[in-house]
């Protein structure tokens, strides 16, 4: 890198020695010093690149913290070397609004006409934002509600971008425009708007003939051909972090149809919904496809999710039964429940059906608490008394905790776990990325172990009753 006459050699024997200290102080010296050396042979040619290290410090710092703490994030630099120039400034570095992001990502497809090449142009757009987000968790330790909105917009525009890619190309399938109005609704964490580095996109397809357009039989073909093509433009091969299509949470789960009407989705809440079901709709909100249909889908949900008389005391029992019983079957055999960020005592979800148990005991008579976001539901139910403020303090400290240790996770390795981790390596690298010394990795451990503890008492109190 430094051999030779040339500007470019010059610059790197300029360069490399305070490099080389950064990237001893970081986790990974050595995958730092990888890191640099492909990004530099794939940028070193370019006449902006090493000027923008050696010009800008904070550029080259960045980088060096980047690619010695966050695999994920070098990663996604290595495929895409050229957003290097967003570390030198604070301003690239920040969230992008909703609106901004869709318009980009709908802009994107409108290039293309083959899907193919639209759904390329979606994934640069996707790549590019999710380095943009993780640089700033690693770099700003980003507060966790914050970064999670943030993958979830960027996943909203993937989607509606990809989306009118797949109905442009059903469209032309079927001789021109489509007879039926279609809408993705999210769910899960994505309609909570809460998505870590790892999650996948639970979603619902929901479709209407219109007038004197389809036949039935017709509509739901078009709409069945637009939801497939979707789920495969986004499943195409391709190294990027997948984006992944799960519609699991559809009435009959997986031996369901994919897709159905609204009239459908009403006729079966009407006679078969269940608890679970009307729990699982507090995260529903519609995110791409037509509005009016978004609209309407709401008005069905609203009265199963936020019931008249709040949570009748058998339905209370049975969510209480359903939480037990997934607490004990779907933990994986051989784990440490206490180290399980997900499932495991004062986990993530103990907090998240605490919350969505006030909001179906409550929602009905506090509008207040009708939000998909586990945060803003808890804070709402404080301001409305029920829930003490402290208690609320301790829910929020455990969710956050192990919201920051999953997507340090898999900022730090490039995989997604729900343990914290045990390996020392794996440990230090995710300490440093949640601000803890470089000494204090076991810190983490002990600081998790306390803060669910702590959090499980109030679960205890406040959702069994105990």
């Amino acid at each position: 890198m430094t051999a030779g006459v040339s500007r470019r050699a010059a610059i790197q024997r300029t360069l490399l020695p305070v490099l080389l200290g950064w990237f001893a102080e970081s986790p990974d010296p050595d995958a730092a010093l990888l890191g640099f050396r492909r990004v530099s042979d794939a940028l070193g040619s370019t006449p902006w690149y090493l000027r923008l290290l050696r010009d800008e410090s904070v550029a080259a710092q960045r980088l060096a913290d980047v690619l010695g703490s966050s695999r994920y994030t070098s990663d996604l630099l290595l495929r895409a070397p050229e957003a290097v120039s967003m570390l030198g400034s604070n301003a690239d570095l920040g969230p992008r609004p909703l609106a901004a992001l869709e318009s980009e990502a709908l802009a994107s497809v409108t290039r293309h006409d083959e899907p193919a090449a639209a759904i390329a142009a979606v994934r640069a757009f996707r790549r590019r934002e999710l380095f943009r987000i993780s640089v700033a968790d690693v770099l700003n330790k980003t507060p966790v509600t914050e970064t999670g909105q943030a993958l979830s917009d960027v996943t909203v525009a993937t989607l509606a971008a990809a989306l009118q890619a797949a109905v442009r190309a059903t469209g032309h399938r079927y001789g021109g425009k489509l007879g039926v109005r279609f809408l993705v609704v999210a769910m899960g964490r994505f309609g909570g708007a809460d998505m870590s580095y790892s999650s996948d996109a639970d979603v619902l397809f929901v479709y209407d003939p219109l007038p004197r357009a389809a036949s039935d039989d017709d509509g739901a073909k078009q709409a069945l051909a637009v939801a497939n093509e979707l789920g495969r433009l986004l499943a195409l091969p391709s190294p990027d972090p997948a984006l992944i299509l799960d519609a699991d949470l559809r009435p009959e789960g997986r031996s369901g149809p994919l897709v159905r009407t609204l009239a459908s989705y009403a006729a079966y809440y009407r006679r078969w919904s269940s608890p679970w079901e009307a729990q699982a709709l507090l995260k529903a909100r519609p995110v791409a496809g037509d509005p009016g249909l978004g609209e309407e889908f709401m008005q069905l949900v609203n009265p199963l999710r936020y019931p008249v008389n709040g949570l009748v005391p058998e339905n209370l029992l049975d969510m209480r039964r359903i939480k037990a019983r997934v607490e004990s079957e779907r933990l994986p055999r051989g784990v440490n429940p206490a180290l399980h960020t997900k499932l495991g005592p004062g986990g993530l979800s103990d907090v998240e059906w605490t919350v969505q148990m006030l909001q179906m005991q409550n929602a009905h008579r506090l509008p207040s608490l009708r939000t998909t976001e586990t945060m803003t539901g808890l804070n709402a139910a404080v301001e409305a008394e029920i829930v003490a403020p402290e208690d609320a303090l301790t829910l929020a400290a455990a969710w956050q905790l192990a919201s920051r240790i999953r997507n340090a996770i898999m900022l730090a390795t490039g995989k997604a776990a729900e343990m914290v981790p045990s390996d020392p390596k794996v440990l230090a690298t995710v300490a440093h990325l949640l601000g803890y010394g470089p000494e204090d990795s076991q810190l983490v451990i002990e600081d998790y172990r306390r803060t669910t503890r702590q959090c499980r008492r109030v679960v205890d109190r406040v959702f069994y009753g105990l």
